[in-house]
């Protein structure tokens, strides 16, 4: 497997495109965003368990439920979320789209992104369709600007991988930069490959991946009512359709999980105002669930958090958020560290603090990627969490989101 360019565009019959239509204020921001398969492709998707749901997540897995998507129209600058005709907006969004390119509008996922509680109006997207759809092209990153709203940084992604002999490609492109803390999914995340698998057989691996990828990331602790990841895959590589676990199935999970980690490494990077990438590593746990619990745990404590952005080694706060995790640990057994590319340094061993450099661990924090090292001495589970520093900025983004 090898990273490649061309996002969601690398894998064969893919194009995409993005433009601004109007519904964002700023006319040099894209707010329209395209991504379609030349042949109707297996499609799968992952949905937020927040019980307040985006109108586009409710119509698009009314769309999807046959496993089967030709194509995805996503807005950012306003999320259709509590509006009285939302469904009937997510609808027409399809609609105006598949009269468009001549397709079934069952076949359409749909997504919006943006301010929540706000009518949207359906005509600058009924005046822009004609041009985004006459712009399909190699353009992932123009699909990928169309999707972003406080983002700093566009993410997308691609990768070549074999299978059967076969080479297949799989990118994706996310946005995601505040509301970040995932339940079944995450942001707004659109993956493509050629690969041959079928819809159920996507289900399962989009399924599993995220328990590891998308669930073990958190900016600020809020789970959006929009989030959603979704994928395409339209057998244009040629191989052996998966239909069953097995080396194939492997191979595709390996490639599926590559993206969606990179992408989860760039969202959490690219938290609202955050200056640091935090990975929290938990080894020695007395099983996954349980390493899981103390990453995310770690993440997504504020007090944490603020330090890490401060560059102060105050590794109480990290034995502070294992003790409420909930999770099942000896507390008089945690080792931690703190690392990144200047170095490592142990700060706290037998669930106690040793002599060490403050100067050093400075120095170390002051990176833009920091680790935080945990060994729980139980067992052999293991897991990651991603996360980001909490800095000024995030409350004065937030602060005046809307205005």
């Amino acid at each position: 497997m090898k990273q490649i360019t061309g996002g969601v565009c690398a894998a064969k019959g893919f194009t995409a495109n993005g433009i601004h239509c109007g519904i964002r204020k700023n006319k040099t921001k894209r707010d329209l965003a395209l991504i379609v398969s030349e042949i109707p492709a297996a499609a799968a998707a992952v949905y937020t368990q927040n019980l307040v749901k985006g109108a586009p997540l409710t119509v698009t897995k009314n769309h999807i439920a046959d496993g089967v998507a030709q194509a995805m129209i996503c807005n950012s600058g306003n999320a259709n979320t509590c509006n009285a005709n939302g469904i009937e907006i997510a609808e027409q969004m399809s609609e105006l789209l598949a009269k468009e390119m001549n397709i079934s509008a069952k076949d359409v996922i749909v997504a919006s992104t943006g301010v929540i509680g706000q009518p949207l109006d359906i005509t600058p997207i009924q005046n822009g369709i004609p041009a985004l759809v006459a712009g399909l092209g190699d353009h992932s990153h123009f699909a990928c600007e169309g999707i972003m709203t406080t983002d700093v940084k566009p993410k997308e992604i691609s990768f070549e991988f074999e299978i059967g002999g076969k080479v297949c490609r799989m990118g994706g492109i996310a946005k995601g930069s505040g509301m970040i803390h995932p339940n079944m999914a995450t942001m707004l995340v659109f993956v493509t490959t050629d690969c041959a698998i079928s819809a159920e057989m996507l289900s399962k691996a989009l399924g599993e991946d995220v328990k590891t990828s998308f669930n073990m990331i958190s900016v600020d602790g809020d789970t959006s009512t929009n989030d959603m990841v979704t994928v395409m895959a339209n057998g244009m590589a040629g191989n052996a359709e998966i239909t069953a676990e097995g080396a194939d199935f492997d191979a595709f999970c390996e490639a599926l999980h590559a993206v969606t980690v990179y992408l989860c490494r760039m969202i959490a990077a690219d938290g609202e105002g955050a200056t640091k990438l935090l990975e929290c590593v938990v080894t020695g746990a007395c099983c996954e669930d349980c390493a899981k619990i103390v990453a995310k745990s770690v993440i997504c404590s504020s007090l944490l958090k603020a330090a890490m952005f401060g560059a102060d080694a105050n590794w109480g706060r990290v034995l502070c958020a294992i003790g409420y995790s909930g999770a099942k640990v000896d507390v008089n057994a945690v080792d931690v560290a703190f690392a990144s590319c200047k170095g490592s340094i142990l700060v706290c061993e037998n669930g106690a603090g040793v002599p060490f450099s403050e100067e050093k661990a400075k120095e170390i924090l002051s990176e833009s990627e920091i680790q935080i090292l945990v060994t729980l001495h139980a067992g052999e589970g293991k897991a990651t969490a991603w996360g980001c520093d909490l800095t000024y900025d995030y409350v004065k983004i937030n602060g005046d989101y809307r205005t």
